[in-house]
C-alpha cells in the first residue's frame, strides 16, 4: 500500500522511521500489556493475532527477542502449574488410601485408574503439542522461538513429581503403551505419533542414562515374560530412541531384542535334539532362555537346591548345549523362571507361579510338615529369599500352606503343611510373589556407570592433551557427558581425586590446579 503513496527514495527511511516510533520505543509495554501483550494472547490462544504480532515486531532490530523470552517464560509457568498439580493429586490420593479402609477396587474400576505418572506425562505431551505448533504456525518455526520452547521445557521437565523423576515416568509410560493388557488401548498410527512424541520429550531431560536403565529394565520384563504386545513396535521404539540418543544408547536394547530370538531358536534346537533321543526326554517339559549376560540387566543369582525332575531336567539341557557351545558357562537365573504346577488338593488346579515357589511347595510331596528352618535348608536360600516365598505361599490371597501358629507374618519358629482343603472358584491360579524393591537397585547401578564415564571422561581427555588446567578439565568433561546425565562438580573432583590415587594423574608440583597425564 506505502508504494502507491511514497516515493521510492524516501519510502524505506519513512518506514524505518515509524517502526522506530512506534514500535522499537514502546515495544516493551506493548508486549507486556494485560489485555493485549504476548502473554495475554498465548493464554487466550489468539493465535492470529499472535502470528500478526510475529510479523509487526520482525520489522525491528532484535524485535523478536523479547517475544520469545515472554513465550519461554510462559511455558515454564505453565509446565511449573502442571508438575504441582500432579503433586497435589498424588498427595491427595495418598490421603485418601490412608484415610479409606482398604477394598478391592473392581477390574473396571483399576482399568478407569490412572497413575499420577500417567496423567502427567499425558498433559505434558499436550502442553508440547500445543506450544509446538505455535512455533511452528504462529512464530514460523523461527530458531528463537525453538530455543524458547526447549529452554523452558528443559527447566521444568527434570523436576521431581511425586517422587518420580521425568526420565522413570517417561519410561513407564512407554511400557503401558508397549506391554500386555495395559489400559492404552492405541491404533498402529496413533501409537506410532506417541512414540514420536515421547522422544521429542526425552531431548529435554537431563537424566538420559537414567531414562535408559528404567527403559531396559521394563523391555526386559515384557521380553522375557511374554508382556509384549507387538515386537514391531518395541523395534519402532529403539529406531527412534536410537535416532535422538545414538547407537551406543540402544545397544544393549537392541541386543536383547534378537537375543531373545536366538533363544527362541536354542529351545527348538533342544526340543529337536529330545525328539531324536527319547531317552534323554526329561521328567518335566522343559523350556530355557539362553542369554547373553552383557545385554541385560544384572538379575539376583542364588543356589537354589532343586526338587530332583528339574535338576534332572537342567542337567540334560546342560549335555545339550555342551555339545554346541564347550567354552560357554550358564549361569541359572531361578529368580526369573516360571513354573507350571497341577496341584490335587480340595479339587485340581492349574497353578502359574516363580520356580523358587514351585520349588518350595514341592518340598511337602515327600513331606507332611516341616519347620522354618528345614524349608531353608532343603531350599539352599537366603533367610530374606525364604521369608519372603512362605510368605506368598502362606499369608496372602492363596494359601496354598497352612502355618502353624496362625498369622500374617513369617516366624523362624513357624512350622508348614500342605492345605489340601484349599479351594478356589478358578481352575487356573497365577500366585503372586512379592517383587523386590528395583527402584533404588536401578539409581545405584546408574550411579555406579557414571562414575565408570567420568573415568573414562576424564582420562580421554587428559590422553589426548596431557597437560590441562581445572577449570579446561571440568568444563571439557561436562560437555562430553552433557548429552546422557549432568555430572555434579563434586562428583567430577571426587573420580579427579580417585584417578590420582591410582596413578592416572597427577597434580603439577608447581601449580595443584594443573593436571599432567601418566602414561
Amino acid at each position: 500500500i506505502s508504494s502507491g503513496y511514497l516515493h521510492y527514495s524516501t519510502e524505506s527511511k519513512l518506514l524505518d522511521c515509524i517502526e522506530e516510533e512506534l514500535l522499537a520505543k514502546y515495544e516493551m509495554q506493548l508486549l507486556e500489556k494485560e489485555n493485549s501483550g504476548c502473554v495475554a494472547l498465548l493464554r487466550d490462544d489468539k493465535t492470529e493475532d499472535l502470528g500478526r504480532m510475529y510479523k509487526l515486531f520482525s520489522r525491528i532490530p532484535k524485535g523478536k527477542e523479547p517475544m520469545a523470552k515472554l513465550l519461554s517464560k510462559h511455558i515454564e509457568s505453565e509446565g511449573m502449574a502442571l508438575v504441582n498439580e500432579c503433586n497435589e493429586r498424588a498427595q491427595t490420593l495418598k490421603a485418601e488410601a490412608a484415610s479409606k479402609p482398604k477394598t478391592k477396587a473392581s477390574r473396571a474400576e483399576r482399568r478407569n485408574m490412572e497413575s499420577t505418572e500417567t496423567v502427567f506425562v499425558k498433559k505434558l505431551i499436550k502442553l508440547h503439542d500445543k506450544y509446538l505448533h505455535y512455533v511452528q504456525g504462529c512464530f514460523e518455526n523461527d530458531s528463537l522461538f525453538h530455543k524458547g520452547l526447549k529452554e523452558a521445557f528443559e527447566n521444568f521437565c527434570d523436576k521431581q513429581v511425586a517422587n518420580s523423576t521425568s526420565a522413570e515416568m517417561l519410561a513407564t509410560f512407554c511400557d503401558n503403551l508397549l506391554k500386555k493388557g495395559s489400559g492404552e488401548k492405541l491404533s498402529g498410527d496413533s501409537i506410532e505419533d506417541t512414540f514420536e512424541k515421547i522422544v521429542k520429550l526425552l531431548a529435554y531431560v537431563s537424566d538420559k542414562d537414567l531414562f535408559a536403565e528404567f527403559y531396559r529394565k521394563k523391555l526386559s520384563k515384557r521380553l522375557l515374560f511374554d508382556r509384549s504386545a507387538n515386537e514391531d513396535h518395541e523395534r519402532s521404539m529403539l529406531a527412534r530412541l536410537k535416532q535422538q540418543c545414538g547407537a551406543q544408547f540402544t545397544s544393549k536394547m537392541e541386543g536383547m531384542v534378537t537375543d531373545l530370538q536366538l533363544a527362541k531358536d536354542t529351545q527348538a534346537r533342544f526340543v529337536e535334539y529330545l525328539d531324536n533321543n527319547p531317552e534323554k526326554k526329561p521328567p518335566i517339559d522343559l523350556t530355557v532362555n539362553v542369554l547373553t549376560t552383557g545385554f541385560w540387566p544384572t538379575y539376583k543369582f542364588v543356589e537354589l537346591s532343586l526338587p530332583r525332575p528339574m535338576a534332572q531336567g537342567i542337567e540334560i539341557f546342560k549335555e545339550f548345549y555342551d555339545l554346541r557351545t564347550k567354552h560357554r558357562r550358564l549361569t541359572w537365573i531361578f529368580t526369573l523362571g516360571n513354573c507350571q504346577i497341577k496341584a490335587n488338593l480340595a479339587k485340581k488346579f492349574d497353578l502359574n507361579m516363580n520356580t523358587m515357589q514351585a520349588a518350595c511347595l514341592l518340598l511337602f510331596n515327600s513331606e507332611e510338615k516341616l519347620s522354618y528352618s528345614e524349608v531353608r535348608d532343603r531350599l539352599n536360600l537366603p533367610e530374606e529369599d525364604v521369608l519372603r516365598l512362605l510368605h506368598s505361599l502362606s499369608c496372602s490371597k492363596y494359601k496354598l500352606l497352612v502355618k502353624d501358629p496362625p498369622g500374617k507374618t513369617i516366624s523362624k519358629k513357624d512350622h508348614f503343611e500342605l492345605n489340601t482343603k484349599f479351594t478356589d472358584r478358578m481352575a487356573r491360579i497365577r500366585v503372586p510373589l512379592p517383587p523386590l524393591e528395583e527402584k533404588k537397585k536401578i539409581l545405584e547401578d546408574v550411579d555406579k556407570d557414571r562414575r565408570y564415564a567420568i573415568d573414562a571422561a576424564v582420562v580421554r581427555t587428559m590422553k589426548a592433551r596431557k597437560v590441562l588446567k581445572h577449570n579446561e578439565l571440568m568444563t571439557e568433561v561436562v560437555t562430553q557427558l552433557s548429552q546422557m546425565f549432568k555430572p555434579e562438580v563434586k562428583m567430577i573432583k571426587r573420580r579427579i581425586e580417585d584417578l590420582i590415587a591410582r596413578e592416572y594423574l597427577e597434580r603439577d608440583e608447581n601449580n595443584s590446579n594443573v593436571f599432567k597425564y601418566l602414561a
